[in-house]
């Protein structure tokens, strides 16, 4: 097992881990979603009005459905199918109407899913400069040897570890952090994993794979700084493949004595 990722187990299995990780990760269950005024009253009009293909329409419109069905992502992308599929605007539309409008009201401002606040919480941890230094614009990164953390978004630190470090990933996921630390870049992906299954098991695979993407340049040292159930002693795969891991799984909370310890 890596040295850091056996740490990161006995932080998270022995301290008060979930007390600081709210440092890191600053949850905000309360954070509902605005909805726009005139959509709502759209909304709000085709359902009085018995009008489902208006409805459906108007509710497509928003950024969270109110209800969870298969269809909808089709319905998404291929508006003209509402025209030539009523049974099945039908069938969705009977669903939101049991809910009533308060209700509806409710689901369509839900608050985002805390796995989809990961990224950016972790973005504005570095950016505060928790670990040490502060992270610094593309060229100042570039033109110099000593430590440095690169700042801009994930796409832009994608592109820099391609062009500058031969980082052979080809699919459209970014990166959360790159930083030089004693001459040695490390390309990090950050994830909260707050659950075992679905989504957060495809987040798990999404970081190990990154953790073994290659790169031409010797010097690069990829790490999966990842928190949550994955350091809880179980059986279950996720922490397995953590536990065995010879390469680097660590918390965000160890991120810093890593990287001063290169």
């Amino acid at each position: 097992m890596n040295y850091f990722t056996r740490l990161s187990i006995e932080l998270a299995n022995q301290r008060n881990y979930l007390d600081q990780l709210f440092s890191v990760y600053p949850l905000i269950p309360d954070n509902i979603r605005t909805i726009d005024k005139i959509k709502w009253n759209k909304i709000e009009t085709a359902f009085n009005n018995n009008n489902n293909e208006a409805l459906l329409r108007s509710l497509l419109e928003l950024d969270l459905f109110p209800i969870k069905d298969g269809y909808i992502p089709y319905l998404r992308k291929d508006k003209t199918s509402i025209d030539r599929n009523p049974n099945t605007v039908n069938r969705i539309c009977g669903r939101i109407r049991e809910l009533g409008l308060d209700k509806l009201y409710e689901r369509c401002s839900e608050p985002k899913e805390t796995n989809r606040q990961m990224g950016p919480l972790f973005r504005r941890w570095v950016e505060k400069g928790t670990l040490g230094i502060f992270p610094v614009e593309k060229d100042l990164f570039h033109n110099t040897t000593e430590n440095a953390i690169l700042k801009g978004s994930d796409a832009l630190l994608k592109e820099y570890a391609k062009k500058y470090l031969g980082y052979e990933r080809e699919d459209k996921k970014g990166i959360d952090f790159l930083a030089r630390f004693n001459g040695k870049y490390i390309i990090g992906e950050a994830k909260f994993i707050s659950d075992e299954g679905g989504h957060q098991n495809d987040q798990f695979l999404d970081a190990m794979t990154a953790l073994k993407t290659k790169a031409s340049n010797a010097n690069v040292i990829n790490v999966a700084i990842l928190d949550g159930v994955l350091y809880i002693h179980s059986r279950r795969k996720m922490y397995k493949t953590t536990s065995s891991s010879e390469l680097p799984i660590i918390s965000a909370l160890l991120l810093r004595d890593f990287l001063y310890s290169l």
